[in-house]
This record gives structure tokens, sequence and C-alpha cells, in this order.
């Protein structure tokens, strides 16, 4: 069988989407989409591993069926082949498979395939379902067939995809990925390192710090992945967006990260070496009562107001830096950087501790659910001695392309950002390297035109030129005005 190429898989995972378009709200398709992409790639992998050990053996099937031979369990009656052989009660089957699969690989697998109730068959009818079953079994997703690189590309694309579909409700699960790719060049993980993400979504983040590392030559394997994230299927998403890729030593744990953080050391918050995160804006209602005398000690230095957790998620995301090589990058909405209040007095405390390294104003309109402009901060536990008592600005507000409905930040944007933040320079209407005295002039506020100020270049005005001109133009229209006033008497109007 021919190998399928990664636009090809692209379109048939999309096509799978659309059988469900109608019964299934296209806000949904994910819910349905990634369990079942996920249950055709363990089986073909399943009996892909099957095979190799059949041959091993000689024949043994016995030997082909042991668990050490396979990355996943999969029980009677909860393979591929039994839901394609079945077409009554197909959504029963479903469920009953998948269920007994998570049940065989409690440790891996556990809740992977959300809470979709297959049963209803209103909504997903017999017919839907065999259509659908049918269109994946076209696909053969053996690791042979299908490298570990491309399905986790096609699933980003599918994705992105959905984000599209949902606008939205999207910003909870998808961060525009150049974003991402900036936030993790700057922050560059290295071989060995924990990488954390508070609120990692269909986990893009970690995803980014492992592909960084694999495409600077480092062991990708090395890194340790720790992810939490409330919402539950999108909690799903990125564990099987994780296993898509191959990832082998990661943790996401579904919870309310502000409330009850999943990663404890003893009864202490767990350090990573990288925190990276694009929380949700300004939540409300986001654990201001738990905070005042919060257990984890998350309160450095204040405690945000009850309508808005942006400063929860920023000292959350510090108390998990590692002490000594601990790098953060946080997306914030515009607004951080100048409210005053509570949130205030918190970044005066945050400044004069002097982990801030980076302030980088970004365009509007990009991410999925909101127009406002964002930002992101960037924080180490150790600045360098050339970055200390220092912040560098950077206005990037103008590093997009205008979208209809939303703009884009290009690939070759988050380049151009990234020389900029390398640059750590002033750079004429783009950076400024501001010392912390400045930055307490101006009252703690973070509000990039205060550091980068614009120069708007004045057109020069030859005026000797300008009258020679004015003068011309003056002439040709009376020229005009009497040619015009001739015609009108020839047709007897004057």
């Amino acid at each position: 069988m021919n190998k399928m190429t990664l636009s090809e898989l692209e379109q048939s995972l999309w096509g799978a989407a659309n059988i469900l378009r109608g019964p299934v709200d296209a806000s949904d398709f994910k819910s349905y989409i990634f369990p079942v992409l996920f249950f055709k790639r363990i089986s073909d992998v399943y009996d892909e591993e099957y095979k190799e050990a059949l041959e091993e053996s000689e024949g043994d099937e016995e030997y082909a069926g042991l668990s050490e031979f396979h990355d996943f369990n999969i029980p009677e009656k909860a393979h591929w082949k039994d839901i394609l052989e079945t077409t009554q009660n197909v959504g029963q089957a479903l469920q009953y498979a998948f269920r007994e699969i998570e049940k065989s690989n409690p440790d891996q697998l556990y809740g992977i395939f959300g809470d979709v109730n297959w049963t209803n068959k209103d909504r997903l009818s017999d017919e839907l379902l065999i259509n659908l079953i049918q269109h994946f079994n076209s696909l053969v997703l053996s690791k042979s067939n299908v490298e570990p690189d491309m399905l986790g590309q096609a699933y980003e694309y599918l994705i992105k995809k959905f984000a599209d579909l949902t606008n939205r409700k999207a910003g909870e699960f998808y961060t525009p990925r150049p974003i991402v790719h900036l936030m993790g060049s700057i922050l560059k993980p290295q071989e060995g390192e924990t990488i954390y993400d508070p609120a990692c979504g269909s986990g893009g983040m970690l995803l980014e710090s492992y592909h960084y590392v694999k495409s600077n030559g480092g062991d990708a394997r090395t890194l340790k992945l720790y992810g939490q994230e409330k919402n539950l299927t999108t909690s799903s998403i990125s564990r099987i967006n994780l296993f898509i890729h191959a990832v082998q030593s990661f943790q996401i744990i579904r919870g309310d990260t502000l409330r009850e953080p999943a990663f404890l050391e003893g009864d202490r918050l767990a350090q990573f070496d990288i925190v990276i995160a694009n929380p949700p804006f300004s939540l409300k209602k986001w654990g201001y009562e738990n905070w005042s005398q919060d257990p984890y000690g998350r309160n450095i230095v204040g405690t945000p107001p009850k309508s808005n957790g942006d400063y929860a998620w920023v000292q959350h995301m510090i108390a998990s830096m590692d002490p000594e090589t601990g790098r953060m990058a946080i997306v914030l909405p515009h607004g951080a950087l100048f409210r005053q209040g509570a949130e205030g007095k918190i970044r005066k405390a945050l400044i004069e501790m002097d982990l801030l390294e980076a302030v980088i104003g970004l365009g509007p309109n990009l991410f999925y659910g909101t127009g406002i402009s964002a930002c992101i901060l960037v924080f180490r536990s150790k600045k360098t001695n050339e970055r200390k008592n220092r912040v560098l600005f950077i206005d990037a507000s103008e590093q997009y392309q205008k979208g209809r409905s939303q703009n884009i930040f290009l690939p070759e944007n988050a380049e151009t950002v990234l020389k900029w933040y390398e640059n750590y320079g002033d750079i004429e209407n783009i950076s400024q390297v501001v010392e912390l005295s400045e930055i307490q002039k101006n009252e703690f506020n973070l509000n990039i035109p205060l550091y980068v100020k614009k120069i708007h270049e004045v057109e020069k005005i030859d005026l000797k030129v300008t009258l020679e001109q004015l003068k011309k133009d003056y002439k040709a229209f009376l020229e005009s005005e009497e040619k015009m006033k001739r015609l009108l008497k020839e047709v007897n109007v004057l």
C-alpha cells in the first residue's frame, strides 16, 4: 500500500469531521473525531506490533498478545475490527470499547476518550456512525504507514480547523502556533529539562518545547512535560495530542490550577525549568476566596482582585519556576501592564523583585475569542548581569497580517520579534532597554508607549517648489475654466 501524503491525510480527517455535520454542532466535532482517530491509531499499531511478534515467535499467538509487545492493551471485543463488524447499536459498541481500553490501560489512558454519550441515537444514528467508521477504516494508521510526526501534524491541522470553526470558544484550547513558537524560542528548552503549562489547552506549548529540542539536535525524549487543564474534553485532546506525537514522558492532569494545583512535592508546589502558558484572560471567579491564605504560598506579593485572575496566574507561575534555572513566558491582556489598585501593587512588587526580563506587545485581534491586544511577559529566576535591574520593552503591535475576522501572526512575524528580543538593545520605534529606576518614575506602569517612543518622520516641504507648482495648477485651472465657458456659449447656455 502506498503511504499517504500529509495533505491526503489532512483532507481525509477533515472529511471525517464533515460526516458529523448537521447532527453534531461544529463546535463539538473535536469531542467526537479525536477519540475515534485515537482508537483507530492504537488498534492499527496493536495489529502491527502483533504481526511482528507473531513472525518473531514463528506463529505463537499467545506470545504475540503479551502486553510487553504493545504500547497499549486492546482487550477482546474492544478492537477496531469489532466495531467495524457491528451494524446495530454502534454507539453502544464504541462506548464499550472505549471504556474497556481505558480499564486495560489505567495508568496511561484513564478517561482519555472523554464523556461523549455515544449511545444517543437521536444525534448519532447507526447509519451515521457506520459511515464514520467506514471512512476511518479507509485509513491505515500504523506506525509504518503514518509516522508520529506526520500524524501529529495532521492532528494539529485538525485542532486549527476546529478552532477556526468555533472562534469564540477556541481560545480555551488553541493559541496561534507562531505565537507559541516565539515563546518557546525565547525560553529555549534544553535536553532533560522539565516543562510545565498550568493552562495547557490542547498541549501546543508543551509540544513546542518538544519540537524545539528535537529540531535543535537534542534528544527530546529526555524532556519531562507537565500540564494541567480544567476542561475535560480539552485535557483529553491534549493527552491524545502528546500520545499521537509519540511523546514518552508527560503528565496531563484535569483540574483547576488556581484552586487545586496538581503538581506538588510534598505540601509545596513542584518547580520546573520552564513554565509557559496562555491562561484565560481576566478570569472572573478564579478562586479569590482561597488565595488570601493560599497553602502553597502563591500570593507572593499580594492577592489579586476578585474580578480578575491575571496576576493569580502570574504569581502561580513564578512560584512554579525553579529558583536556579527557571524561565517563564505568559500571555496576558494589555491591561495587566497598567491597571492600578491591587494589581498595580502586585506589579510594583514583582518588578522590584527583578525577575521580569521583557515585555512584548502584540497586535490586536490575534487570539481566538477576543479582539483585544495582548502581550507576552518573560521572567527569569536569575537574570544575567547585563539584564539585571533592566527590562526590555518591544513594540510588536504592527507584526501581523490583516485578516477578515481575525488578524494573523505569521511565522515570519515570530522570527522578526525573536531577533528583536535576542538583539537586546534599543531599536528606533521598536525596542528599548529600560532601567528599573525609570519604571519606578512611571509608578511601575509597564504600558509600552511610555518607553518605546514612536518617532514619526515629517515630510520636508520645499516652499519654493511648492509655490511654483501651485501657480502652474492655478493657471491650468483658469485655462480650463475659459474653455468651459466657450463651450457653454456655443450651445447658448451662457
